[in-house]
């Protein structure tokens, strides 16, 4: 979790350090195209998507705290070591997210 953890933590220091590119006071009509705006709009979807996983990470580590990382938050079932491999941060088997994504 720790490395994963400071993988997110670097992206996010990046993607603020950059600020953004094109400040609102400066967008006129024909800017709405540029490059910089693209850009800020692409960082900022990225910087949702780094929280959102920021997230799963903080409630993957209390679980580790609580003893209940590696059990379904749906279940209780156990999550299989290949899922938990794959994606440390898993909360539901992998039927269960199917199921979950679906409602």
């Amino acid at each position: 979790m720790a490395a994963e953890r400071a993988r997110i933590e670097a992206s996010l220091a990046g993607i603020r350090a950059d600020g953004p590119l094109e400040s609102t006071d400066r967008i006129e009509n024909g800017d709405e195209g540029s490059q910089d705006l693209y850009q800020d709009e692409f960082n900022a979807g990225r910087s949702e998507d780094l929280q959102a996983q920021m997230a799963a990470v903080e409630r993957a580590e209390a679980r580790l705290a609580a003893g209940t990382y590696g059990v379904s938050v749906e279940s209780g079932e156990p999550i299989p070591d290949g899922r938990l491999e794959a994606v440390p941060t898993a909360e539901r088997t992998i039927e269960e997210q199917r199921l979950y994504r679906r409602s």
